[in-house]
């Protein structure tokens, strides 16, 4: 995927740069059976408190139903389309199967339309192609990996995301994942060949606030804007530091740094480096 910019005739324009969506299947509506109306939370949980501030608005749009199990195994699957997806970073392909079945999964980079895909023990090992770890080779590159066997892929789902499988040993694979952290996964667990692509999602610059609107993200005030009385960073006559050993929440815990996962949590037991462990 290319990236373009615009000249810069406006303030918004000399920065922002789109997608070209070159890979994208022109002119295609997408597939209706597929597609279901999805109410926006605006950051709320089910009781009605908001738990993600900062969220709400947003263009209207529907969700597309992804296969992320991949368990239709050894029925052919042809690509009919590449297209875009407004609830995810990836690009999305339409699979129509043999048996007049019709998917979305995620589009791997250099799955092109009418590229044949399958799912199963026997298949080959090629892009889009989908199996359990056990019977991918060590060193291949997979993505949208299974955590608990038939559970769905879990692991690797964005644009431009792969992990690469290390090695195996007993009823476990290793994987070195996105992060550069190393896991242990259950060799029964499903994961799909090649790399999810939209590779360079990461070089578009919004270039606006308005586009952040479109997305669903509201306005964020900075703390040190703020009042004593309604930020720890408030308060002091003109810029000044924050008054703090670090940053502080709006309700004056540690932030910026601080972790946050438990202790010792069931999971720890498959983490065999973490990501910021350099040795």
């Amino acid at each position: 995927m290319a990236v373009r910019g615009y000249k810069p005739i406006t303030p918004a324009r000399r920065e922002m740069t789109v997608a070209t969506f070159e890979e994208l299947t022109k002119n295609k509506a997408p597939e209706r059976s597929l597609l279901v109306s999805k109410k926006s939370n605006a950051g709320r949980n089910s009781s009605g408190r908001i738990t993600s501030r900062h969220r709400g608005g947003g263009v209207k749009r529907k969700y597309r139903i992804i296969d992320l199990k991949r368990n239709k195994d050894n029925i052919p699957a042809k690509v009919a389309a590449i297209e875009y997806d407004p609830y995810r970073t990836a690009y999305i392909a339409l699979l129509n199967y043999a048996d007049g079945e019709k998917r979305y999964i995620i589009q791997p980079d250099g799955l092109k339309v009418g590229d044949v895909v399958e799912s199963g023990a026997d298949v080959d090992i090629k892009v889009g192609n989908t199996l359990r770890l056990a019977d991918i080779p060590v060193g291949t590159i997979i993505h949208n990996i299974e955590m608990t066997p038939g559970h769905g892929g879990q692991i690797a789902r964005a644009a431009g995301s792969s992990a690469r499988l290390m090695a195996k040993e007993g009823k476990f694979a290793q994987l070195r994942m996105p992060s550069g952290e190393y896991r242990l996964v259950r060799l029964e667990c499903r994961a799909t060949i090649g790399q999810v692509g939209n590779i360079s999602h990461e070089l578009i610059t919004l270039g606006k606030a308005g586009k952040k609107r479109y997305l669903g993200f509201r306005p964020h005030v900075r703390g040190s804007a703020m009042n004593p009385v309604d930020h720890p960073h408030g308060g002091g006559e003109g810029r000044t530091p924050i008054g703090r050993p670090s940053p502080m929440s709006p309700w004056g815990k540690k932030t910026l740094g601080r972790k946050t996962r438990k202790r010792s949590k069931k999971s720890d037991m498959y983490i065999v480096r973490r990501r910021k462990n350099t040795k």
